[in-house]
C-alpha cells in the first residue's frame, strides 16, 4: 500500500513541476504545449505514464530551444500532429484524422 500512495504522491509532485516549467515558457511555447498535452492524452495506454515521459522530453525540447531564441514553429514544423504522431507509441485509431486537423489549426493560427 506504501508503494502505491508514494508512487501517485510523487507522480503528483512530477506533475505539478513540469506544469510549473510549461508555464515559464514564452505564450507560443506555452500554446503548443498545452494543444499537443491535450492531443496526446487521448492515445495514453494503462496509467499514463508513457504520456508523461513524452511530455517531459518535449518539455525539455521546447525549454532548450526557446533558450536558443527559436520559435516553436521552427523547433515542430506546421504539423504539429505528426511531431507528436512521431513520439505516440504505434496506434490505430479512427479518431486520429479529426485530431490531427483539429490539433493544425493552432500552428495555423501561428504561421
Amino acid at each position: 500500500m506504501n508503494n502505491i500512495l508514494t508512487r501517485l504522491i510523487g507522480d503528483k509532485k512530477d506533475w505539478k513541476r513540469m506544469e510549473a516549467r510549461a508555464n515559464e515558457l514564452p505564450a507560443d511555447y506555452r500554446t503548443v504545449y498545452a494543444e499537443m498535452k491535450n492531443y496526446m492524452w487521448r492515445f495514453t495506454a494503462s496509467d499514463g505514464m508513457d504520456i508523461v515521459d513524452i511530455l517531459r522530453d518535449i518539455l525539455d525540447l521546447f525549454e532548450t530551444e526557446a533558450a536558443a531564441g527559436r520559435t516553436v514553429v521552427e523547433v515542430t514544423g506546421t504539423d504539429l500532429a505528426a511531431f507528436c504522431d512521431a513520439r505516440l507509441p504505434e496506434q490505430h485509431d479512427a479518431y486520429r484524422a479529426k485530431l490531427r486537423a483539429t490539433l493544425n489549426k493552432v500552428a495555423d493560427k501561428l504561421a
